[in-house]
């Protein structure tokens, strides 16, 4: 996507949208690795077994915020990249700042939970 193209507030609202969805994915997985330390050794499968759905999601909301930044293309590589244990945390990360830097170019408050859904018309 060209730096200085024009979202549109649909494509704003929907990039916010699926930024706040990663941003949730982060802390659940964030929250879980944290956990992991906190349970018995034997219990540490089922909080292993919890990264799982998470994954998925951050997969989901990966290549549907990469297509709207970058190509399709892009969008499947990065998805399939945020499986991989730890590379898929920097997925995360790289995506939610890319997604930061478009909703603030186009005015939109961006804090700890993502952007200000009020300042999108």
């Amino acid at each position: 996507m060209d730096e200085k193209a024009v979202l549109s507030q649909e494509d704003l609202r929907s990039t916010a949208t699926y930024q706040k969805g990663i941003l949730l994915c982060i802390m659940a997985y964030i929250l879980l690795v944290a956990l992991q330390f906190a349970f018995p050794p034997e219990a540490r499968l089922f909080v292993g077994l919890a990264v799982i759905p998470i994954s998925i999601t951050a997969t989901v909301f990966v290549f549907l915020l990469a297509t709207k930044l970058y190509t399709t293309g892009l969008g499947i590589l990065l998805g399939i990249l945020t499986l991989v244990p730890c590379v898929g945390l920097i997925v995360l990360l790289i995506i939610n700042a890319k997604a930061t830097a478009v909703l603030k170019r186009h005015g939109i408050r961006v804090g700890l939970l993502g952007a200000n859904m009020s300042d999108i018309r």
